[in-house]
Formats: structure tokens, sequence, C-alpha cells
């Protein structure tokens, strides 16, 4: 369909929480405010055609097709009609976001205006439902949309209003409903009444020529027909001032960033890929040689000095890394006494572990390693410390020493 004028961005609400009274993207064939057609009124001719005949009305305007204008216009969501001396409240405006088709029918009412002379097309993405469950206690959101991803044109009128004390023209709509398709039946009796883009129908809604109601406008008004996508979604969009896209993903796909399931799926993958990466950046002859790879695990103990290298190349932690038993040439074996001051784990059989200790002729040639008296970095436990007798300079007063000597 074409478009002759357009609003700016910031005049529609582009959201993916559409709530009464925000500002939706509207599309109407150009016209007066008060509608009918530009075409006639610069002919001298009256709003109303010919009422001879069906025939005769489709004529003329096929005739003055080419006349009309089409126009996307941004008008908030919730009809006030005309005639409304004052602003309204917001649970009047609420009455108005739908309008049934079966009201429609009898040529009264308050839509009598508009659905002779201002009928429009709503473009939007999809709709949302809430399914009730548990006797209405439990409402669980759906979000509809076309099978095929195209943008859903909802059939709907609109009107244009004046306060009186006020000058300025306040654009407003409504959306036409009609019963469920077969698809839709589960979720709720009623739905938008959608228009195929681009087709006969829908431009026969829009026609400003044809400004009496009839029976050819009133069969127009009847559920879809084509394909439709229903699935349920985040409760988050039921809070009015949310916003996100997650809000059209189902909650159980897994493109869905905010399922638990996936959140740790994630994490996990995160991780071996990691692990993956750092056993791809040692040498060939390790990778062979890992304890792990063996099922034995080394341990070490808490009271152990070991030395430490910086690895800067090839990973984002740059904490220094422990030196391999190997380059030291000390070979680890069971310490003596079992479970000493600091043991907390079994240890390591007595055996030999290819590429963490050092070959048989390298350590005879060395001379003989004494192992160094450490501390551990929580004990202060020695015993000038037990006697509470300081001993200067070896950093190992107790601190309750310190304070009590205050």
């Amino acid at each position: 369909m074409p478009v002759d004028e357009a609003p700016d961005d910031d005049a529609v609400r582009q959201t993916y929480n559409f709530a009464p009274g925000y500002h939706g993207l509207v599309y109407r064939a150009d016209g007066p405010d008060h509608g009918g057609s530009y075409a006639a009124e610069k002919r001298g001719e009256p709003d109303e055609t010919s009422k001879s005949g069906e025939s005769e009305q489709v004529s003329s305007s096929q005739e003055k097709l080419d006349d009309t204008r089409y126009m996307l216009q941004s008008m908030k969501w919730g009809l006030i009609p005309f005639w409304t001396k004052r602003n309204p409240d917001y649970g009047s405006m609420m009455k108005t976001i739908n309008c049934r088709d079966d009201s429609l029918y009898d040529d009264r009412g308050m839509w009598t205006s508009m659905k002779k002379k201002k009928r429009c097309i709503v473009i939007a993405e999809g709709f949302y439902e809430w399914l009730k469950k548990n006797n209405g206690k439990e409402k669980i959101p759906h979000f509809t949309r076309r099978k095929d991803g195209q943008l859903m044109c909802f059939a709907g009128l609109w009107d244009c209003v004046k306060y009186d004390d006020s000058d300025e023209k306040h654009y407003t709509y409504t959306i036409i409903t009609t019963d469920s398709n077969s698809q839709l039946k589960f979720l709720h009796d009623r739905m938008p009444v959608i228009l195929e883009n681009g087709s006969e129908a829908l431009r026969t809604w829009l026609d400003p020529k044809r400004d009496e109601w009839s029976k050819d406008l009133q069969s127009l008004l009847k559920p879809f027909e084509g394909e439709l996508e229903c699935y349920p979604v985040s409760k988050d969009v039921g809070k009015v001032g949310n916003n996100s896209p997650t809000f059209i993903v189902p909650i159980d796909s897994k493109e869905n960033k905010n399922n638990i399931a996936n959140f740790f799926g994630n994490q996990r993958k995160a991780a071996k890929a990691k692990t993956d990466s750092d056993v791809m950046g040692k040498p060939a002859d390790t990778l062979k040689e890992e304890p792990e790879s063996k099922g034995i695990k080394v341990e070490h103990d808490v009271n152990e000095t070991r030395e430490t290298t910086n690895r800067v190349e090839g990973t984002e932690d740059n904490a220094p890394l422990p030196v391999p038993a190997q380059s030291r040439g000390i070979k680890r074996e069971r310490s003596e006494g079992g479970d000493g001051d600091g043991d907390t784990a079994d240890r390591v059989p007595q055996q030999k572990l290819k590429g963490w200790s050092a070959s048989p002729q390298k350590s005879a040639a060395r001379s003989p390693v004494k192992k160094a008296k450490t501390r551990s970095a929580t004990s202060n436990s020695n015993a000038a410390a037990a006697k509470g007798s300081p001993v200067k300079g070896d950093g190992t007063r107790k601190i309750t020493s310190f304070f009590s000597n205050k």
C-alpha cells in the first residue's frame, strides 16, 4: 500500500509492551478530520455518494481511486469521540480501546459516524492475551503473531477531538474485535480483526468514498483465516512501564536469555571452552604427562613454599602460576609421619609422575635439597610465641600480645 505522509520516529511509541494511552501507528486514507474524501470537497460534491445501489457506489469509488492519498499517522490508543468537551480520565478511555464487531450492525450508538467515514488500520507486530487458570487466580500472558513474520493489520476506527479549553487536535483510535478463530479459542473468545496487507479487503475497508455502512464492510469483520503463532511469554509484560525484547520470546525457548536453565548451561559451556583453551596452549609432551589424565590427584602441603612464574601470553588471566616440579629438580613424595600439622587431604602414593618429577640421572647429580622450615600463613604456633615471649625480628608475635602491651 502507498504511503504519501508519515510521522517522525519519535511521534510513535515503539515498545514491546504497548499499553492504552500510548501513541501507535495508524494507516488511513488522507481526508478531512470529520471524515470523508478531499476529492469530494474539491469538486463541490456532498460527502455522501449515491445511495441508489451497491453497484453504483462501487463504480464511483473505482473512478476516483486515483485521487485517494494514504498516510501513516500517530494516534493515541483509546478512542475519544469528537463531541467530548473535556479530557476524559483513564478509566473512560479504557472502555473504548476495543470495539465489538457486532456493535456495528445497527445504525446507532457512538460508533455510527466513525464506522462510515473514519475507518483505519492499526499496525503492530502482534498482540498479548492472558490465559486464565485456577478460576482466574493465575494469568499467563501469551503473544500472538503471524507465522509468516509479516506485520499485523488490525481493522480500526479513529476520531479527532478538540476540548473546550484548547485548540489542539487530539487523534485517537480503537481496534475492532471479533470471535476468535479455532487456533485461539483456548486463549480467549475474542480476537482483533486482522486484514491481509495489500489485499482487496484492506482497500475496501480504507476507501473514503464508502461513507455508508454496508454488508460488504460488515463482512470484512471476521476471524483471521491465516496461520498464527501463539505461545506463553514472560509475566513481566503484565506491568506497564516494563519493556524488553524478551517479552516476545517464548519462555521455554533457548533464545530466552532470562531462562535460568539456559543461564547455567551457558556458564558450563564457557568453563569448558576455557579449559579446552588452556589445554591446547600447553606443549605437546605435557599433554600426555598430566597427572589428571591418569586419574592421579596431586596435592600440596599447606606449609610448602612454591615458586611461581608469570604467564602473560595467550591468556586473559595474568596471575602467577606454580612452577612444575620438574623445572626445580624436586621429586614429590609422601611426607613422613602421615597427617602432620597443616595436612588436611590424602597424599599422593610414592610413585614417579612423568612430566612432573626430574629424571633419575639429574636427581643423582644434584645435592640433597634441605626442606626449609616454613610456617602456615594462619598459624602463630612456634615455641617462643606459645610462651608469650616475642622474638625480635621474626615477625611471629601474637596480635593479642601486641594489644596487651599497649
